[in-house]
């Protein structure tokens, strides 16, 4: 792992700290028919191949559709994949998360997650959640717990209950053309040393997907560089950040989806590009950071 560009996952109380590849595999859309099952399988596979470890799920995923995709993939491989997967809000409860963590662990195949998340904020109090997380972590069950959707308000409020501290994750939307997070969000969490994971890093949303990929300074830049788009996209998520005064550091995890192999080794072609600082500034030119607070962008 450490030959790949990485994210650390720092040391806890309970485990060992680790380094996750700077671009995993996500589900979203897998288990609903819209490509052949064998194929999904087949893609994670390859992706797991290719460096690309991390696989990311959700019971919310074609209602668990994804986790049994996922659990194909892993049979007789789970040892080479930190498994991330995902709760509903309203499954958050300290009994109701137990509950479902064991069915999205039955669906996968497997008796533990690496990081399980809360899905979105919900209206079930969080103490409950880190309630629910710590005796899930105690049975062995996860071994570290996250967020996902959390902005920065909602993440300081949860670092501040008992536990809280030890949230491992905030798993976000962040794409070229959408940059929010970096004025307050992803400034709070590297004051605290915490990763995002990056969802929809190809703007997987309809119109702004096409206007990020066609964009005249994007195509140009990738011909520059003789990768696709796409790539740009990706290698553009995962850069270096100044994390630390004394390096630059990856402390970002972009997960897009890939049914097919051949975009699975697209997508692990672009932990070799790198990105010089003319070529961030021109996309920044092109896309300029946020230059005050943004909602949360959610899809």
């Amino acid at each position: 792992m450490s030959s790949l560009p990485h994210v650390r996952l720092g040391a806890t109380a309970h485990e060992s700290a680790v380094d996750l590849p700077a671009i995993g595999q996500g589900t979203w859309f897998m288990g609903e028919n819209l490509a052949p099952r064998q194929q999904e399988v087949q893609a994670l596979q390859h992706g797991l191949d290719q460096g690309l470890t991390l696989i990311d799920t959700a019971e919310m995923y074609g209602n668990g559709g994804a986790e049994e995709v996922v659990g194909d993939a892993l049979a007789g491989r789970r040892d080479e994949a930190f498994l991330v997967s995902k709760a509903f809000p309203w499954n958050a409860g300290r009994d109701s998360a137990i509950a479902a963590c064991e069915a999205s662990l039955k669906r996968l195949g497997t008796d533990y997650l690496d990081l399980y998340l809360l899905h979105w904020p919900g209206g079930i109090p969080l103490d409950e959640t880190l309630e629910a997380f710590d005796r899930l972590r105690a049975d062995g069950k996860i071994r570290r717990f996250g967020v996902s959707n959390f902005d920065t308000d909602e993440l300081n409020t949860l670092y501040h209950l008992k536990g809280g501290g030890d949230c491992a994750v905030n798993q976000v939307l962040y794409h070229l053309g959408s940059r929010g997070i970096e004025h307050s969000l992803l400034p709070w969490m590297r004051e605290r040393r915490m990763p995002a994971m990056g969802y929809c890093p190809l703007a997987q949303d309809g119109g702004l997907r096409r206007q990020l990929l066609d964009h005249p300074e994007v195509e140009r830049i990738a011909a520059d560089l003789n990768i696709t788009p796409q790539q740009l996209l990706l290698a553009w998520a995962i850069r270096p950040q100044d994390v630390d005064a004394n390096a630059m550091q990856r402390d970002l995890v972009a997960i897009p989806k890939a049914a097919q192999a051949a975009h699975v080794e697209q997508n692990a072609a672009a932990l070799e590009v790198t990105l010089n600082d003319d070529i961030c500034q021109r996309l920044d030119a092109a896309f300029p950071p946020p230059a005050r607070k943004e909602p949360l962008d959610i899809v």
